[in-house]
């Protein structure tokens, strides 16, 4: 779409110094070409945000009257109603999430997806909205008087959400160990639980709140916190404008101290777990 909006601009130069247009004027018929094309007025014209995420606790949940409830349906909802439109959460499969929003299935992710090269190599970010780091989490039988370095072992099993980035820290930090790769987040643990996997790594509040559900069975063994990535939007590439104003909305509401008491409720209390299914 860049190479378009481009190609757009240079036929526009070469019409108007035909033509003896200006180029005062050219640039502004160039920078209104490239609003109209923007996300931003899809969404208006529409009325409506499409917003692509995946189902992870807190992050995004499904409460038992079956309504998505967590720290993104709370920012999706939000954002929408400071745009004066409809919100719109379309669940999808962590590991085609970013093919989906190129597909144009929605307009934007916002399901703390950590920012990373490899993933800007396809996809634009925003300024952070949350910050998190990764524990281990870790069968208590299976790893009893391990130190950290005996988890790179052959010997051992991760388990882990695939594409998600405590997958690629557990294969960059731990690559002689065999890693299992599931969708579902509930396996991931499951499989700890079941003693099929010795460990899996993720962000808090899951390993302190698995912990505390299966207190006999799983425990946090190290004091160490990995991958300390900030998560931002996601959006298709060649949309400054896009990128503009989720960029502004966040820097309104991280000033605001919203983002940070949306953020506390949500991974740092259980007062919302009565909601959601255990």
């Amino acid at each position: 779409m860049i190479f378009r909006r481009f190609g757009m601009a240079g036929l526009l130069v070469s019409a108007g110094l035909a033509f003896g247009v200006s180029l005062p004027a050219l640039a502004q018929d160039v920078r209104q070409s490239i609003a109209a094309e923007s996300v931003i007025e899809s969404i208006k014209q529409r009325g409506v945000i499409r917003i692509g995420l995946s189902t992870f606790t807190p992050w995004s949940m499904r409460a038992m009257n079956g309504e998505l409830i967590g720290f993104e349906p709370d920012v999706g909802r939000k954002l929408a109603e400071d745009m004066g439109v409809e919100a719109e959460f379309v669940p999808t499969a962590w590991d085609g999430i970013i093919p989906a929003l190129l597909a144009g299935k929605f307009d934007v992710i916002i399901s703390g997806m950590s920012v990373t090269p490899q993933r800007n190599l396809t996809v634009n970010f925003t300024n952070a909205y949350a910050y998190s780091g990764m524990t281990i989490l870790a069968n208590r039988q299976l790893t009893e008087g391990f130190e950290l370095e005996d988890l790179n072992s052959a010997d051992v099993t991760f388990s882990a959400r695939r594409g998600a980035v405590p997958a690629s820290a557990i294969a960059e930090r731990f690559p002689a160990a065999e890693l299992l790769l599931f969708d579902d987040e509930g396996a991931v643990v499951q499989e700890v639980v079941n003693g099929n996997a010795h460990a899996t790594m993720a962000a808090e509040p899951l390993p302190s709140r698995e912990a505390r559900n299966y207190p006999d069975t799983l425990y946090i063994p190290f004091d160490v916190m990995f991958s300390q990535l900030g998560e931002g939007f996601a959006v298709r590439k060649g949309d400054p404008d896009a990128l503009n104003f989720f960029n502004n909305w966040i820097a309104h509401y991280w000033r605001t101290g919203w983002l940070q008491e949306r953020h506390d409720y949500w991974f740092t209390t259980q007062e919302w777990s009565s909601e959601v299914l255990q």
